[in-house]
């Protein structure tokens, strides 16, 4: 039947409602169980035969003379209700088969009974309608096969296909878990704000739009506030994090996204050093909270985080993969490289930097970790201090887990002369066209001027949990972005 038609014909079931009485869509239920709890008490329920209300969804019916068995649920499980004639009376059942689909919201009240089955089930003597449905669920087996549709309407991929819902359930229990292992290690956490007048703490183009009140142009920002967190560096609080969602407008891939959760911590009186240790923690903590294991198979990689972290040698790495020697080699060398390598890049705000950051992405692919990448040159990266034994590169440490960095820190530069110098060449690079340099952030560095204690931070994003599904980053956002339907 077209749907245009179905939606008529549950009208006139909501106009059958509503002429026996009843409110189709009330605010309140007598409910004095969830399904769970029911469940869980059953035999006591049982043994008292008092009294219990349940209410859900209908999610299926079958009809058996004078008597309806259906499925009911509320989230917290399943259970079967039991409708007979005699029991909540002839007007009752006949409104019930006649008005009531799969799909609608009901309440029903009765005593526990188990079937010859030995299934667990509401013997109802009374029903009351909450919700009708005018749209039809899809079909359990046959619904909601374009990966489009199934996006544009989560909220039905989610009710229909359990293994959607166990993805939602464990990315809370990820977010969860990694706010525990804050907690419980010291830190404290924070919120920073969103809109910025200079967009900092990463290399991304950001969002635009107008703050009206004030008259002027602000950015959406591209980092858990890594630049204020700093600042609270300086304020003298000692551990914080923020969990909160971050705005790039770049490209889309199966690891990129524009508009999602990420994760940064600020720990003074600590290192990189220190942090690649904590970070080692916290990931074994989260994989085995969420997942209850650290052996995970992610693409073509087996992966056990139980297993010794190895480092990477940026620099080394890259020669050992490819020949080129990043720190003596010139713009031309590399791109011979990448050309040799088919590797194919956007010539847009094209300089040194972004051609050994392709040339270090075609590397990385092929480890598997985990591991801490270690040791990048201090070109490519203005927000890290550099390393005593060789001031060319930076304390910074990545995650690499499957051919991908999943989460990044470093001990804070916190040399406000050293600092203002990096801004400045950054700024040379957003003028000769990189949109995704860093702006100069003069006021950061002035609050640096009052001084930042040594400082270790890290931030990691949502797609680690994207990753350990073992899914595109997009499939495990709860509502991914999508076009609009024309």
């Amino acid at each position: 039947m077209p749907l245009d038609d179905i939606r008529r014909v549950r009208l006139e079931k909501l106009s059958a409602l509503k002429e026996a009485g009843y409110d189709p869509y009330p605010a309140q239920t007598s409910r004095t169980h969830e399904i769970a709890r029911a469940l869980g008490e059953f035999s006591a329920l049982k043994d008292s035969g008092q009294d219990f209300t349940l209410a859900g969804r209908v999610r299926a019916i079958r009809e058996h003379g004078g008597s309806t068995f259906l499925d009911l649920q509320d989230g917290t499980g399943q259970m079967q209700v039991y409708l007979k004639k005699d029991e909540i009376g002839e007007a009752a059942y006949e409104l019930f088969t006649r008005a009531i689909d799969i799909g609608d919201f009901i309440e029903a009240t009765g005593v526990a009974f188990l079937t010859k089955r030995e299934e667990k089930t509401l013997l109802a003597h009374l029903w009351k309608p909450l919700v009708k449905a005018l749209l039809p669920l899809p079909e359990k087996w046959h619904g909601l096969k374009d990966v489009e549709e199934r996006f544009r309407k989560r909220y039905l991929d989610i009710l229909i296909n359990p293994e959607v819902r166990e993805m939602v359930v464990k990315r809370s229990k990820f977010w969860q878990s990694m706010r525990e292992f804050l907690l419980r290690e010291g830190f404290m956490e924070v919120e920073t704000p969103v809109l910025e007048n200079t967009t900092g703490g990463a290399e991304a183009r950001p969002f635009v739009t107008h703050h009206y009140a004030l008259d002027m142009d602000v950015y959406l920002r591209i980092s858990a506030g890594e630049l204020w967190q700093k600042r609270l560096m300086v304020a003298g609080l000692p551990k914080i994090f923020e969990i909160g969602r971050i705005f790039r407008n770049e490209g889309m891939s199966a690891e990129h996204l524009q508009d999602y959760t990420q994760m940064e911590f600020y720990w003074s009186y600590a290192d990189y050093k220190l942090g690649m240790k904590l970070v080692e923690q916290m990931y074994k903590y989260i994989a085995e909270k969420t997942f209850s294991t650290l052996a995970f198979t992610i693409g073509d990689f087996k992966i056990d985080l139980g297993t010794e972290w190895k480092e990477y040698d940026y620099a080394q790495t890259i020669k050992e993969m490819t020949g080129v020697d990043i720190m003596a080699s010139d713009l031309k060398e590399i791109e011979a490289k990448l050309y040799e390598l088919e590797i194919h890049y956007d010539a847009k705000g094209w300089n040194k930097q972004r051609a050994i950051d392709s040339l270090w992405k075609y590397c990385r692919k092929k480890i598997a970790g985990p591991g801490f990448l270690i040791n990048v040159p201090v070109f490519m990266e203005p927000l890290a201090k550099r390393r005593p034994e060789d001031p060319n590169t930076v304390q910074r440490f990545q995650v690499l887990l499957a051919g991908s960095e999943l989460g990044k820190g470093y001990s804070e530069l916190n040399d406000p002369i050293d600092q203002a110098a990096r801004f400045e060449e950054q700024a040379r690079l957003r003028e000769a066209g990189d949109e995704e340099a860093h702006m100069n952030d003069k006021e950061f560095v002035e609050a640096l001027e009052y001084g930042m204690p040594p400082t270790c931070g890290f931030g990691v994003s949502e797609r680690l949990f994207a990753f350990l599904m073992n899914k595109p980053v997009h499939e495990t956002q709860i509502f991914p972005l999508m076009r609009p339907k024309e």
